[in-house]
């Protein structure tokens, strides 16, 4: 079909909703469970939900089962397993050069989407407001909407996708109860570095706000680049939630295993309400993940994913979409369509599903107003022959004339 005769379809409309009404009022559905079902339906390659497609290390898949079998099978203890939350605390100073109290300090979860709603229920009240730099993962405005609490949005600045520190400011109003930062950053791959840190702690400083580091892709970052975590700051760290994710160390999205580093006090908040909400986390996989972190014979992670955006670059340079910037960390990459269609990025990003057989995420879904760029999100964190694949069908696409 024409891109020119192209009409949108129900589905995709309600994306325009999306972000208009707290998640849980009206049932509306996220854009990643939207476009991989789209995905699904119509046989596409889905380079939308931010999931690898490969296999995991075979270690790690032997301890999970060796676990199993050995009988680690029940409840683990609330906080998650000793052993487990002593890795952590090890692979922190390890990295960081950061002690951290395994006992007081560390939280397992099931997953880091779970322990960013737990954190904001943690501390939010109703009319307290949290600042949200967008484009941002999906979740963070609802949970803060589902716990009475207003988001003030804050766009960050293209193409690197910087802070804006005077908005920022401007922001802050005595009902400033938290901001949320993400880095590497979902969807642009943007990396914070110690100067960014160092602006926020200013800005913060004589405030009661507390900081959300939302740092799932903390290990992979591109070129040479480090990962500065929140952790590693003095004077932000005595007032932050540093939010993790195995899935995106091991490349098993699918086990939903994650955790929270936060002072005694915030963690007493967080473990008051995990406690209620699903009291442990999967036993023979925290098992697994301890003595895998003992000796993890793996590539490094940023190793990997480096080469397959690498890859995926120099595919994406034979279409007519343009990239305005390499990713610097995470899994993905925005690319701009304004070569190819006037489209909306949600319409756009239908179209190319079912006309190319490729899915993406539209970004525009990712601003609370739907500010739209004309950009979407392609994930890279796949097998190279998927990579392959999808460029050949997206090799057809024509430039407008």
């Amino acid at each position: 079909m024409s891109i020119n005769n192209w009409k949108i379809s129900k589905d995709v409309k309600d994306l325009l909703n999306v972000r208009k009404a707290p998640l849980g009022v009206g049932g509306v559905t996220s854009i990643f469970t939207i476009m991989s079902a789209l995905a699904q339906q119509n046989n596409a390659i889905n380079l939308s939900q931010g999931f690898p497609d490969f296999h995991i290390d075979e270690q790690l898949a032997h301890l999970l089962g060796e676990a199993a079998h050995k009988g680690h099978n029940q409840y683990s203890p609330m906080p998650g397993l000793p052993a487990l939350r002593q890795a952590i605390a090890g692979d922190i100073k390890k990295r960081y050069g950061v002690d951290v109290d395994a006992d007081n300090e560390i939280t397992v979860t099931p997953g880091a989407t779970y322990a960013i709603y737990t954190a904001f229920t943690a501390i939010l009240q109703q009319g307290d407001e949290v600042i949200v730099l967008e484009p941002a993962y999906d979740s963070y405005v609802p949970n803060i909407e589902m716990n009475g609490a207003k988001a003030v949005t804050i766009a960050l600045q293209a193409p690197r996708f910087n802070p804006d520190w005077n908005k920022i400011k401007d922001a802050i109003t005595s009902r400033t109860r938290a901001i949320i930062v993400n880095t590497p950053h979902n969807p642009t791959g943007a990396v914070w570095s110690k100067k960014d840190w160092d602006q926020l702690a200013e800005i913060i400083r004589d405030t009661n706000i507390i900081v959300l580091s939302d740092e799932v892709y903390e290990q992979i970052v591109f070129d040479g680049m480090k990962h500065y975590s929140v952790l590693q700051h003095p004077e932000l760290r005595q007032r932050s939630f540093a939010l993790y994710s195995f899935g995106k160390v091991y490349n098993n999205t699918g086990w939903k295993v994650g955790y929270t580093i936060a002072p005694p006090a915030y963690t007493q908040a967080v473990r008051r309400i995990h406690q209620f909400l699903v009291f442990s986390v999967n036993t023979p996989a925290q098992y697994a993940l301890a003595l895998n972190m003992a000796n993890d014979t793996a590539p490094p992670v940023h190793t990997i994913m480096q080469k397959k955006r690498d890859h995926f670059l120099s595919l994406i340079k034979q279409t007519p979409f343009t990239i305005y910037e390499p990713a610097r960390g995470s899994y993905f990459q925005l690319a701009g369509y304004s070569n190819i269609s006037n489209l909306p990025d949600t319409e756009f990003a239908q179209w190319l599903t079912k006309e190319y057989g490729v899915a993406t995420i539209p970004v525009s879904v990712l601003y609370k107003n739907k500010k739209d760029d004309r950009l979407i999100r392609f994930c890279f964190a796949k097998k190279e022959e998927t990579l392959n694949e999808a460029a050949n069908r997206l090799r057809r696409l024509k430039a407008i004339s």
